[in-house]
């Protein structure tokens, strides 16, 4: 019988980025704190920077040219720049914080597991449920999910820095099927409506939206503790 598999988003399903702002102003905010003390910027500022110019803003797009970390982070430089000459630095100190926001981003003490993950992954395998994660993230996100010890609950890690496909791109979704033999069992489940749920079920995959509701879309679980009742044995 093929194995049952849970596809699970990461970045706000499974972990978070531990800080005050959402994730990638926070991270802005770490560089320019420690290169420009007490300079005073709302980090609101940066906000527009960062709505357009990452992979997954464009995810009907096909993206293997950025298959290579340093091709992924260096497209993202100039978006960075940009927002730190906004925020009042200089050409060149806007071109070094932009390459430091890698190595902020990534620092291992901002990244955290939501209490409910691991017991509800231990839980759902205890059911013979098989777990992966299909994100879009950074290339360096197996490295992030294995010191956050999910590389003892996961199974296999399908990222969009890697494959080129953000979801929702259909493409994303028939990938991990392949990879997972066509499982006759399977559900995605995630925090973004439209990526994760929408996404999951044009490519014919039930879906769970957790953390945050979204009016009409069903089914639903606040935490990852209702997710065994949704999909069964």
């Amino acid at each position: 019988m093929k194995k049952k598999w849970l596809i699970w988003d990461f970045d706000g399903t499974l972990a978070y980025r531990v800080g005050e702002w959402p994730a990638w102003t926070q991270a802005l905010l770490e560089v320019l704190d420690r290169e420009i003390p007490g300079h005073g910027v709302d980090p609101d500022l940066f906000r527009p920077y960062l709505r357009t110019g990452f992979p997954w803003h464009s995810p009907e797009a096909h993206h293997p040219h950025l298959s290579s970390a340093d091709a992924w982070w260096g497209a993202l430089e100039p978006r960075f720049a940009d927002a730190f000459r906004a925020a009042g630095a200089e050409e060149a100190g806007a071109s070094k914080m932009a390459k430091a926001v890698r190595r902020a981003y990534l620092d291992p003490g901002r990244w955290r597991l939501y209490e409910d993950a691991v017991p509800a992954l231990e839980g759902l395998s205890s059911s013979g449920w098989k777990h992966a994660l299909l994100t879009n993230h950074v290339p360096e996100l197996p490295e992030i999910a294995g010191r956050l010890g999910l590389d003892l609950h996961v199974d296999r890690i399908f990222n969009s820095a890697r494959t080129g496909y953000e979801k929702p791109h259909p493409e994303a979704f028939r990938g991990v099927l392949d990879a997972l033999g066509r499982p006759e069992k399977v559900w995605m489940i995630g925090d973004n409506a439209d990526a994760d749920v929408g996404g999951a079920k044009a490519a014919g995959i039930p879906a769970v939206l957790v953390r945050k509701r979204r009016y009409g879309v069903e089914p639903y679980s606040e935490g990852l503790d209702g997710i065994a009742a949704i999909v069964g044995g």
